[in-house]
Protein backbone atom coordinates (compact mmCIF):
# COMPACT_ATOMS: atom_id res chain seq x y z
CA UNK A 1 0.00 0.00 0.00
CA UNK A 2 2.69 2.10 0.28
CA UNK A 3 3.73 2.72 -3.16
CA UNK A 4 0.14 2.97 -3.82
CA UNK A 5 0.14 6.01 -1.36
CA UNK A 6 2.97 7.86 -2.94
CA UNK A 7 2.04 7.27 -6.38
CA UNK A 8 -0.83 9.86 -5.39
CA UNK A 9 0.80 11.98 -3.51
CA UNK A 10 2.15 15.34 -5.10
CA UNK A 11 5.74 16.32 -4.33
CA UNK A 12 6.52 19.71 -3.59
CA UNK A 13 9.89 21.15 -3.79
CA UNK A 14 9.91 24.22 -1.92
CA UNK A 15 12.12 27.16 -2.46
CA UNK A 16 12.95 30.26 0.05
CA UNK A 17 13.71 33.66 -0.54
CA UNK A 18 17.36 32.64 0.01
CA UNK A 19 17.09 29.93 -2.55
CA UNK A 20 17.00 27.03 -0.39
CA UNK A 21 14.63 23.92 -1.47
CA UNK A 22 12.91 20.68 0.43
CA UNK A 23 11.13 18.30 -1.32
CA UNK A 24 7.61 17.46 0.65
CA UNK A 25 5.45 14.97 0.06
CA UNK A 26 0.93 16.21 0.70
CA UNK A 27 -1.49 14.88 -0.76
CA UNK A 28 -4.17 16.26 -3.18
CA UNK A 29 -6.07 16.78 -0.32
CA UNK A 30 -4.01 19.47 1.51
CA UNK A 31 -4.58 23.01 1.77
CA UNK A 32 -1.68 25.73 1.61
CA UNK A 33 -2.86 26.16 5.58
CA UNK A 34 -2.04 22.33 5.75
CA UNK A 35 1.30 22.82 3.92
CA UNK A 36 2.40 25.88 5.93
CA UNK A 37 1.53 23.90 9.33
CA UNK A 38 3.36 20.85 8.33
CA UNK A 39 6.14 22.74 7.07
CA UNK A 40 6.75 24.51 10.38
CA UNK A 41 6.45 21.45 12.81
CA UNK A 42 8.95 19.75 10.12
CA UNK A 43 11.61 22.79 9.57
CA UNK A 44 14.43 21.61 7.87
CA UNK A 45 17.82 22.06 10.05
CA UNK A 46 19.44 23.50 7.28
CA UNK A 47 16.58 26.20 7.00
CA UNK A 48 17.42 27.16 10.88
CA UNK A 49 18.21 30.68 10.11
CA UNK A 50 15.18 31.47 8.14
CA UNK A 51 12.82 29.74 10.83
CA UNK A 52 9.70 31.84 11.59
CA UNK A 53 7.16 32.21 14.57
CA UNK A 54 4.17 31.05 13.55
CA UNK A 55 3.18 28.60 10.42
CA UNK A 56 0.30 31.46 10.36
CA UNK A 57 2.58 33.85 8.29
CA UNK A 58 4.16 31.23 5.67
CA UNK A 59 2.57 31.72 2.33
CA UNK A 60 3.06 29.78 -0.86
CA UNK A 61 2.97 30.89 -3.86
CA UNK A 62 2.71 28.89 -7.28
CA UNK A 63 3.17 30.19 -11.20
CA UNK A 64 3.76 33.95 -9.47
CA UNK A 65 0.42 33.95 -7.09
CA UNK A 66 -0.22 33.69 -3.59
CA UNK A 67 -1.96 30.88 -2.67
CA UNK A 68 -5.07 31.51 -0.03
CA UNK A 69 -4.64 29.02 2.92
CA UNK A 70 -8.26 26.82 1.76
CA UNK A 71 -7.06 26.33 -1.33
CA UNK A 72 -6.09 22.75 -1.94
CA UNK A 73 -3.29 20.93 -3.45
CA UNK A 74 -6.33 18.83 -5.83
CA UNK A 75 -8.37 22.13 -6.81
CA UNK A 76 -4.92 23.53 -8.72
CA UNK A 77 -4.61 19.92 -10.76
CA UNK A 78 -1.05 19.81 -9.96
CA UNK A 79 0.19 16.25 -11.61
CA UNK A 80 0.89 12.85 -9.51
CA UNK A 81 4.72 11.64 -9.54
CA UNK A 82 6.16 14.92 -10.71
CA UNK A 83 7.99 17.21 -8.58
CA UNK A 84 5.81 20.40 -8.48
CA UNK A 85 7.62 24.04 -7.28
CA UNK A 86 6.71 26.38 -4.99
CA UNK A 87 8.13 29.70 -3.35
CA UNK A 88 7.78 29.59 0.51
CA UNK A 89 7.65 33.15 2.26
CA UNK A 90 7.36 34.56 5.28
CA UNK A 91 4.85 37.33 5.05
CA UNK A 92 1.89 38.92 7.47
CA UNK A 93 -1.10 39.39 4.82
CA UNK A 94 -1.68 38.77 1.46
CA UNK A 95 -2.07 40.90 -1.15
CA UNK A 96 -5.76 42.12 -2.17
CA UNK A 97 -6.53 40.37 -5.36
CA UNK A 98 -6.98 43.13 -8.15
CA UNK A 99 -8.86 45.48 -6.36
CA UNK A 100 -5.13 47.27 -4.89
CA UNK A 101 -3.76 47.11 -8.65
CA UNK A 102 -7.04 48.42 -10.18
CA UNK A 103 -7.16 51.42 -7.22
CA UNK A 104 -3.46 52.28 -8.06
CA UNK A 105 -3.87 52.54 -11.88
CA UNK A 106 -6.96 55.00 -11.57
CA UNK A 107 -5.04 57.19 -9.07
CA UNK A 108 -2.02 57.60 -11.13
CA UNK A 109 -4.70 57.80 -14.03
CA UNK A 110 -5.84 61.13 -12.58
CA UNK A 111 -2.04 62.20 -11.66
CA UNK A 112 -1.35 62.31 -14.97
CA UNK A 113 -3.83 64.13 -16.45
CA UNK A 114 -3.18 67.91 -17.13
CA UNK A 115 -5.13 70.58 -19.03
CA UNK A 116 -3.53 72.75 -21.89
CA UNK A 117 -4.68 75.88 -21.81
Amino acid sequence: TDVLCSFYQINLRLILVSGKTKEFLFSPNDSAADIAKHVYDNWPMDWEEEQVSSPNILRLIYQGRFLHGNVTLGALKLPFGKTTVMHLVARETLPEPNSQGQRNREKTGESNCCVIL
